[in-house]
């Protein structure tokens, strides 16, 4: 019997059931948001399978029986009702102003009345959306679906350009404020994107939506789980290192059960190579900027703590970092903290090995690295690592720094701090997708990074000798005992003390000392 195909970016349910695709059933997580409340918001980065589930949400309503057969819905749905259903995309093309959105809303509403069998005469937007859903719901004696994909999407493509993303998100919010004037005739209703704006921007007509973005129950209602691996596509494991897939795509975590970037596998399963599929599906260059801009340390980025009003905050006018990249898939949740009742402490740190490596190739520009050279110049300290051959490695550290032209050192104020090379030399590092942890803590104290690979461990301390004197940091990693925390592991560990001259802006200090 031939193996199920593999849905790579099909996002319609009613393809997967009917052409034997594999299907990952997500029908229990939609039986439960219908039964326990009416309007609901979900925050998940692309590709995470937010268009497929609202899909499902869609023909579940419509009383599509058929396509359910097998899946948790099929007994517990009562198929003899079907609910008129409204769907309003905006995931498709780009918007660079306010014309081009209401004609897109427009064509989105044509759609809409030709598949009710409705007319609209309201002239405006807003009125006809208000319209098609008091006609639906008189016309079929139910209350109406309502399911808006990508909300967000015409804002974010516009973030450079504040005004043109201000402009488009009060006609988004215009149109979005119906939905909660029309509470009277509507079911159910589902808003899905990459960002939550802030209640008082793009939601403040629209505050009844329960946000489940963070929420325990439906941390895994987007992507794999380890057991969905196991249970839907174990014909695809064979051959494979689990323990690899598992770094390189699972780890997205929500403050429930941690998923796979279901992108990411599927394109696994098909090639049979690791590759950062996800990443390279968009150039993340607002990102770096942003980043680059704000001089964010790329070690900090692997262990970030933040409130979740932090994490909500994201506006056109103002957007916070962490805010940014944890919306965006580039940070995921490793540990919710209650210290005080009612004070939530959010950890935040890289999902996986792919957006680790991928991210911070991607940071090396902003940090001064010629990004014409940065790819050899891994591959040459990765033949140094596995060589262990430490002068290769001191000689290479040099030669980083000293390509990165003095006008960028005038021009980017965080040249001026110790952190920032450690930085340059992490992000090599991470780029090569190693098995790192930067600020590594033990009850010594903390271990500027610690690099695992080859059998081997490596310990590094960087100084700057304008603020530490000559050996330093060598010195601090024997003095705090670093090493302790490894011995019991049994392989070789090296400790290495490195340290550059602000002044002089290149290596001058680089002390290896190995224990066996």
């Amino acid at each position: 019997m031939p193996r199920p195909k593999l849905p790579i970016s099909i996002q319609t349910f009613r393809e997967i059931r009917e052409d034997d695709y594999y299907y990952v059933d997500k029908t229990g997580f939609a039986l439960r948001l219908i039964e326990e409340g009416k309007a609901y918001f979900l925050s998940r980065p692309r590709r995470f399978g937010k268009s497929l589930f609202l899909d499902t949400l869609a023909e579940l309503f419509e009383g599509n029986a058929a396509l359910f057969q097998g899946l948790e819905a099929e007994s517990r749905w009562d198929w003899s009702r079907r609910f008129p259903v409204i769907r309003l995309s905006f995931g498709g093309g780009v918007i660079r102003q306010p014309g081009q959105l209401e004609t897109k809303i427009r064509e989105q509403l044509n759609i809409n009345q030709q598949a009710l069998g409705l007319v609209c005469e309201e002239p405006n937007v807003d009125g006809c959306l208000a319209e098609l859903i008091r006609k639906a719901h008189a016309a079929t004696d139910e209350r109406v679906v309502v399911l808006v994909d990508e909300y967000d999407k015409p804002i974010l493509d516009n973030l450079t350009d504040p005004a043109t993303a201000k402009a488009l998100r009060d006609g988004l919010r215009n149109l979005y404020s119906v939905i909660k004037d029309s509470d009277a005739h509507i079911r159910f209703v589902f808003l899905t994107g990459v960002s939550k704006f802030s209640k008082v921007s793009l939601f403040s007509g629209l505050n009844n939506l329960v946000d489940i973005t963070v929420d325990a129950e439906y941390s895994a209602l987007c992507g794999y789980t380890e057991a969905d691996l196991d249970r839907v596509f174990a014909p695809e494991l064979e051959g494979l290192d689990r323990d690899q897939i598992r770094a390189w795509y699972n780890g997205y975590n929500w403050t429930g059960e941690a998923v796979y970037n279901p992108f990411n596998v599927l394109l696994l399963f098909k090639t049979r190579r690791f590759h950062p599929w996800w990443f390279e599906t968009g150039t993340p260059t607002f990102l770096v900027d942003v980043l680059t801009e704000r001089g964010y340390f790329t070690p900090d980025l692997a262990n970030r703590q933040t409130s979740l009003e932090l994490l909500s905050s994201f506006d056109v006018e103002h957007f916070d970092t962490d805010a940014l990249l944890f919306q965006t898939g580039y940070l995921t949740i490793h540990d919710l903290e209650e210290p005080l009742l009612g004070h939530w402490v959010y950890t935040l740190g890289y999902p996986n090995r792919e957006v680790e490596s991928s991210l911070n190739a991607a940071l090396l520009g902003g940090l001064g690295a010629d990004r014409q050279r940065t790819f050899s110049q891994r591959m040459q300290l990765l033949k140094c690592l596995q060589a262990v051959d430490f002068d290769g490695i001191k000689t290479l550290l040099a030669a980083l720094f000293a390509a990165i032209p003095s006008d960028w050192y005038r021009n980017n104020p965080i040249a001026r701090y110790e952190g920032y090379y450690a930085s340059v030399f992490y992000s090599h590092l991470a780029a090569l997708g190693l098995d790192l942890a930067p600020e590594d803590a033990s009850h010594h104290g903390r271990l500027d990074l610690r690099l695992r690979f080859n059998g081997q461990l490596w310990l590094f301390e960087f100084k700057v000798v304008e603020l530490a004197p000559e050996g330093a940091a060598l010195a601090q990693i024997k003095a705090r005992g670093h090493a302790e925390k490894y011995r019991a592991e049994g392989l070789p560990i090296h400790l290495i003390g490195i340290e550059f001259s602000r002044e002089q802006r290149t290596l001058v200090g680089f002390e290896v000392e190995t224990l066996s």
